[in-house]
Order: structure tokens, then C-alpha cells, then sequence
């Protein structure tokens, strides 16, 4: 359990933190150097693609031995200035992956970006109705409360 603990840790200072500020150092740079800026969004991109994989894989992969310290091992590698396996990987597999798919790709974003649109849409209307009723109700309820309090104090006045 330890040894698991210290490798998240590891994974999240080494595989997010350290390159995060390596990324940060780049674009602060002058002049910014380009070469440098499109390897840090080549393990971005990774890192991002490998978060998502991970979510589904982790619950089928992660009683391998040393699975944790796999992933360590990879994010090290994929900045790592002797390996640069970011470059290596995404130009290697992902860049081609992507190409292949990219209409496909762009085709579901763009229906996913419609029905986000009409479902926002529809939950709006939907909430303002709702509360369209509430205020109705809100309403009412205090005018019928001073009107009653008003008829009370008429009453009241008569009995004097």
C-alpha cells in the first residue's frame, strides 16, 4: 500500500508537475524556442490520451505487478531529455492514429457539441419553468399572507 502510495505521488510529481513547469519555462522563454513548445504539446497530447485510456484499463490491468511503476516508468520516458519518447510515440503512433480517424473524429465532436447545445437548451427551459412556478407560488403565497394580515387588523379595528 505504501509503495503504491509513493508511486501515485511519484506519477503525479514526475508525469504532471515537473513537465507542467517544464511547459511553463518553455513558453516564458524568449525567444520562445518552437521546437521545444511542439515537444511539450506532443506529451501533453500523450499524457491527455493516456489519462482517458487509463480510466477504462486501470480496473483490467491494474493487478499486473509493477503496473503503477509502468506508468511511472512511461511518463518519465515520454519527457526524459535522453529518451524524448513523446516524439517518438506521437509521431510514431498517435499522430497516425488520429489522422486516420480525424473526420470521424471531428464528425463526433461536432454532434457531441449539438445535442450538449440542445440539452443545455431544453435543461434552461426546463428550469425556468420550474422556477417560473416557484415564483407563482412564492407570489401568491405572501400576497395571500398580507391580505390576511391586512382583513386581520380591519377585524381588529372593529372590536375597538
Amino acid at each position: 500500500m505504501a509503495v503504491s502510495f509513493i508511486t501515485r505521488l511519484l506519477t503525479l510529481a514526475l508525469g504532471y508537475a515537473y513537465p507542467a513547469y517544464g511547459c511553463y519555462k518553455t513558453l516564458e522563454r524568449h525567444p520562445r524556442e518552437i521546437e521545444q513548445l511542439l515537444f511539450w504539446c506532443q506529451y501533453w497530447i500523450l499524457v491527455a490520451s493516456l489519462t482517458v485510456v487509463q480510466r477504462f484499463a486501470d480496473g483490467a490491468v491494474s493487478w499486473v505487478p509493477m503496473y503503477g511503476e509502468a506508468k511511472l516508468a512511461l511518463v518519465v520516458y515520454l519527457w526524459h531529455p535522453n529518451t524524448r519518447g513523446a516524439g517518438h510515440v506521437y509521431e510514431g503512433h498517435l499522430r497516425p492514429l488520429l489522422a486516420r480517424h480525424e473526420a470521424d473524429i471531428d464528425r463526433g465532436l461536432l454532434e457531441m457539441r449539438a445535442r450538449a447545445r440542445d440539452l443545455t437548451a431544453s435543461q434552461l427551459k426546463a428550469a425556468a419553468t420550474v422556477g417560473q412556478g416557484w415564483l407563482i407560488q412564492i407570489v401568491s403565497r405572501v400576497t395571500s399572507q398580507l391580505h390576511a394580515a391586512r382583513s386581520g387588523r380591519g377585524r381588529a379595528g372593529d372590536l375597538q
